[in-house]
């Protein structure tokens, strides 16, 4: 089972993506689904247990998505985590930003339950690659 942290300030798009991740066959195996709308509980709950891809949109009410990324790259138990931004933000600055601070991949608002199942899919597979090479 792959586990997931969705973090977006709006209940109705964490329900969209919830249902797109819970029922994709691009994941290979079922998924579950964690939420919140804060930055700082996305934090909390990821210092109570590991997960394997984590979703941020970058406007959060109490952090900046990219700023949070920061914080999840710092930590010696998350650096490795598959990360995933999903932003109506897409300018190419934000993306270079994102993807310097150590996101897998950007998913521009809208976007098809497929198109981000396949980018937490490969976001996954990088991360695991990674750590496989590591040890």
């Amino acid at each position: 089972m792959i586990r997931i942290l969705l973090i977006d300030d709006s209940a109705a798009m964490r329900a969209h993506m919830r249902a797109a991740l819970e029922r994709a066959p691009e994941l290979g195996q079922a998924a579950e689904v964690a939420e919140t709308a804060s930055g700082f509980e996305a934090l909390r709950l990821m210092h109570r247990g590991a997960y394997d891809a984590v979703i941020i949109d970058i406007n959060l009410p109490d952090i900046d998505g990219l700023e949070l990324i920061r914080f999840i790259r710092q930590s010696r138990h998350h650096r490795d985590v598959a990360l995933v931004v999903v932003s109506a933000l897409s300018s190419a600055r934000e993306r270079e930003r994102a993807f310097r601070l150590g996101a897998h991949a950007f998913v521009a608002k809208p976007f098809s339950p497929d198109t981000l199942a396949s980018a937490v899919r490969r976001g996954v597979a990088s991360s695991q690659l990674r750590l496989r090479v590591a040890t």
